[in-house]
């Protein structure tokens, strides 16, 4: 029996899932992703076994795909957070990009603790990893159930 997912079809859990900081052993990515059929949540942040419980609001963007440039979604910040929003607007115009679909992302990833405290080569790695995680986890989610 297969199954299949319908626009508007809010009825799936969200899925959560925790990976490693690429080159930052001690710092986990955590995400919780949910398609809720015409639109998709993604919240991110990051965590190591020395942090405090509580971590900072980062940017929330939402994003949508552009129909006359299909190459360049529309975004639009909701809340900002300096130290995320051009992450977070980057992560969002993407996804929106590679699934067709309107994205609030939500983000408070810090890249403080990586290797070498957070330079631009570790950020694009998290970035790559992020994308990698997300389209695959709702690749995975359309395949239909054997």
């Amino acid at each position: 029996m297969t199954t299949t997912v319908t626009n508007g079809d809010a009825s799936h859990a969200p899925i959560e899932v925790s990976f490693p900081l690429p080159k930052a052993p001690r710092t986990d990515i955590n995400l919780r992703l949910h398609d809720n059929g015409p639109n998709i949540t993604l919240f991110l942040t990051t965590s190591t076994p020395d942090s405090a419980s509580s971590v900072p609001l980062g940017s929330l963007v939402y994003a949508m795909p552009n129909r006359v440039t299909p190459s360049q979604p529309l975004s639009t910040p909701l809340f900002t957070h300096s130290a995320t929003l051009d992450f977070t607007t980057r992560l969002s115009k993407i996804l929106a990009r590679r699934t067709g679909k309107p994205i609030f992302v939500s983000s408070s990833i810090s890249f403080a603790n990586a290797g070498m405290g957070g330079t631009v080569e570790e950020e694009m790695e998290g970035f790559k990893r992020v994308v990698e995680v997300v389209v695959g986890l709702l690749n995975k989610e359309k395949e239909p159930t054997k």
